[in-house]
């Protein structure tokens, strides 16, 4: 048997409308902001930019990988390790060695992810150059890894990072699989994915990242698009500069100097 319909009167009208704007309210929160890039994009789901000196709106970051530098010994994975408490075995930022051969055989390898510095290869291999290069997450304009979040776990700030809400986080696996880079993966404990934030903690307290600060020849260097007179600023509008993957359309904001075309 239907219920019958409530006479319209000015109470119950009242009583709908505040009814539909908390299903409003529930359903967006829900769903996350999705930006003119096409990405998903809102302010931080956690409290690490709630500073009443921070304004997300007035950064725009960058990060930038000089190869011609990098000698391998691996103390900006070690710093990353420390200061984000990253698990044994994995690794939000990694070095690897790229050997090539006089008969252009490539050989790389990370071993412990670079942390531990490098030995020497088999005496048999003929190296003719090498080099190395140090990764992490791309943080991405166009990002795979937020768009086949189910959850909206995966998101994109309004300066460009792209983090991950491990409150929202089912650890379904979908963004690790979906990332080109290989910079994401399901943190042993918590069960969630995990990766790379460019120290979000720091930067939006006006510090580099650790790994950035504990480079000791400079080969990583962090910017902000949004100020003139910045350093990473003026390379980019200056030199030649690379991206990892470019056939890919992910449009990553960490761009490299000096990058050969045996890196992947």
């Amino acid at each position: 048997m239907t219920k019958p319909l409530e006479p319209l009167t000015r109470r119950n009208f009242v009583k709908k409308g505040c009814e539909l704007a908390a299903s409003a309210v529930l359903f967006l929160g829900i769903l996350p902001m999705k930006t003119a890039r096409g990405s998903s994009m809102t302010t931080p789901h956690n409290n690490d930019s709630d500073s009443p000196q921070y304004d997300w709106e007035e950064h725009l970051y960058a990060f930038l990988v000089d190869t011609r530098k990098c000698i391998g010994c691996g103390i900006c994975v070690k710093a990353c390790r420390i200061e984000n408490n990253v698990p044994e075995g994995f690794y939000r930022t990694w070095v690897e060695r790229y050997e090539i051969s006089e008969r252009g055989e490539v050989y790389v390898d990370s071993p412990k992810g670079g942390q531990e510095g490098f030995t020497p290869i088999e005496p048999g291999f003929k190296t003719t150059k090498g080099f190395f290069v140090p990764k992490l997450c791309n943080h991405c304009d166009n990002t795979p890894c937020t768009q086949v979040c189910p959850v909206g776990a995966s998101y994109s700030t309004k300066e460009g990072v792209v983090l991950v809400d491990s409150k929202r986080c089912i650890g379904c696996g979908y963004c690790v699989q979906a990332c080109p880079y290989a910079s994401r993966y399901l943190h042993p404990v918590t069960k969630t994915a995990d990766k790379c934030t460019w120290c979000y903690h720091r930067i939006t307290k006006g510090l580099p990242p650790a790994c950035v600060q504990a480079c000791p020849v400079g080969a990583r260097q962090f910017g902000d698009l949004k100020k003139e007179d910045d350093p990473v600023r003026k390379v980019l509008a200056t030199e030649r500069i690379s991206v990892l993957q470019m056939e890919k359309l992910t449009k990553p904001n960490c761009y490299y100097i000096g990058l050969d075309k045996e890196v992947r």
